[in-house]
């Protein structure tokens, strides 16, 4: 029986997870509302806050999966990519979590991981993982990503952004409008009562599978602009129409170009992963295309769309299968690919 303690630390989420021969056990999270006020995440109040986090993170993961921690086989931690300070606090506890216990260590990439987290089962009899080779949508606040994905440790970016990711075009529209941080949550609770079709922001025309959202940005910042000179209340008046056709928008960018990918590469098992694919509107149109062009389509949990453990301790539970473990000097990294 392989028991995997995973450690997630790479932004403003601390988090632990167990899970056992691939099921969860459980999944704590622990969120940092401090960088609210700042309109995003500061780094130096991310890395303190994991630093009064984690010991209680992973202790209550250990008890509610009724497990004592000699009971664990190796630890897996994200190595990155992340804010510096974050991944050192999650890399120097799994460290003297691993040197205390003499058990392996799981150096593990967050990319990777989210990908993976279509692999945690909820229980054994859980039969719903995707079937390989298949494409894999990663999308967050930092990445917008189209994955080929032939195995648990063979993936090849074939598309990704040149400029901004989605979730950051949804956060500073969001700011922009006065809708807060995170403002894509927000943006998603508006668009359920607004018309999609009202308003249209350009589209960007990249070659190939890559993405763009630096123009949609200032497409909708300069409308803004024009529109606020005519009317001060214009925001106000139409924030649900603004948001509904700002996230179509930014989802038919996405879906777009998955389509194409899909056609040129004859493959129909697709997922979503990271922070964005928590979205309902996208969700949605991930639905309709299985509808009309018979994907098999892989949603995730919404436990398992933002940043967190189990992820992590899935990736690290195929890492340690394959028996690729990391040194005890292994060190964080604030950027890679997959």
């Amino acid at each position: 029986m392989i028991t995997i303690l995973g450690i997630e630390s790479s932004c403003d989420d601390t988090s632990a997870a167990i899970i056992r021969d691939g099921v969860i056990c459980s999944n704590v999270i622990a969120g940092q509302a401090v960088h609210e006020r700042y309109g995003g995440v500061v780094p130096e109040l991310a890395s303190r806050a994991h630093q009064q986090n984690i010991i209680p993170v992973v202790h209550d993961a250990l008890k509610q999966a009724g497990i004592t921690k000699e009971e664990i086989t190796a630890v897996a931690f994200t190595r990155g990519p992340g804010l510096l300070g974050s991944l050192l606090v999650g890399t120097s506890f799994a460290k003297g979590f691993s040197s205390a216990l003499n058990i392996p260590l799981v150096e593990v990439n967050h990319l990777q991981a989210h990908v993976l987290a279509h692999f945690i089962k909820e229980d054994e009899q859980d039969q719903n993982q995707p079937v390989f080779p298949f494409l894999c949508l990663l999308v967050s606040g930092g990445n917008s990503q189209i994955i080929l994905v032939k195995s648990y440790d063979d993936m090849d970016i074939i598309g990704k952004t040149i400029d901004d990711a989605a979730g950051e075009a949804f956060d500073k529209c969001a700011k922009v409008m006065g809708l807060g941080y995170p403002g894509g949550p927000v943006v998603d609770r508006l668009a359920k009562l607004g018309n999609p079709h009202r308003f249209t922001f350009s589209k960007p025309r990249i070659e190939g599978y890559d993405y763009s959202f630096s123009g949609l940005k200032t497409s909708f910042l300069y409308f803004l602009r024009d529109e606020l000179k005519k009317d001060p209340d214009f925001i106000e008046k139409n924030k649900e129409d603004l948001c509904s056709s700002l996230q179509k928008t930014i989802i038919d960018i996405l879906m777009d170009k998955l389509y194409q990918a899909s056609v040129d590469l004859h493959i129909k098992e697709v997922a979503v992963a990271g922070g964005v694919s928590a979205n309902s509107g996208l969700r949605n149109a991930f639905e309709e295309y299985s509808n009309q062009y018979g994907w098999k389509i892989h949603i995730p949990k919404f436990a398992y769309t933002t940043d967190n453990a189990a992820m992590v301790a899935i990736t690290g539970y195929y890492k340690y299968l394959s028996g690729e473990f990391a040194a005890p000097d292994v060190a964080p990294y604030a950027r890679v690919s997959i």
